[in-house]
């Protein structure tokens, strides 16, 4: 299947959840994320603001700071994305760079280059591939800042047994499902 028409069919899936349904199936992922190794091991979390129908993070976020961790999340600056330091939800915009909540600010810009990296995709596959927005936000950060742990979480209809991925394309290391 190629990108166009899996964007379509997921973008179609994701839609037909209901809210509760994914509050329900975010909660089961955060408590997966939380009992791994990557997660326990990190003093920082790089992660990603739902947008739509994602995985929700705002608990994941939450219970990161909980845990004493600090938190950053992106913000698109021209064709690039770096991620920025928050300690709460305060500072951040609803209408950033693609109409995604992003922070009012541009700094200060976040600076562990071994921060456990919330990876957001459209569909996965279990060796880690990933088939993203369309933008390539995530694979240039990689490039620049390549030694971050990197975990997927995804609703169990996202993974696939294969995905046709080009060689830009950044693997994750762990994908977690909600099944």
């Amino acid at each position: 299947m190629d990108k166009k028409a899996l964007r379509r069919e997921i973008g179609e899936k994701k839609r037909g959840l209901t809210a509760a349904e994914i509050e329900a199936r975010s909660a089961v992922l955060a408590e997966r994320l939380f009992e791994t190794p990557q997660y326990m091991a990190c003093r920082s979390l790089y992660a990603y603001l739902s947008f739509n129908q994602e995985v929700r993070t705002d608990p994941i976020i939450r219970r990161a700071w909980a845990d004493g961790k600090r938190v950053a999340v992106p913000k698109v600056v021209g064709k690039e994305m770096v991620f920025i330091w928050i300690d709460s939800f305060d500072n951040l915009a609803p209408q950033g760079a693609y109409n995604i909540t992003e922070p009012i600010g541009d700094g200060p810009v976040a600076d562990d280059a071994t921060a456990l990296v919330l990876m957001p995709g459209l569909a996965f596959d279990p060796e880690g591939h990933r088939v993203g927005y369309g933008g390539g936000f995530y694979d240039r950060f990689l490039e620049r800042e390549p030694n971050h742990p990197l975990v997927a979480l995804c609703y169990d209809f996202q993974m696939y047994d294969h995905l046709e991925v080009e060689a830009h394309d950044i693997p994750v290391e762990t994908v977690i499902t909600d099944k």
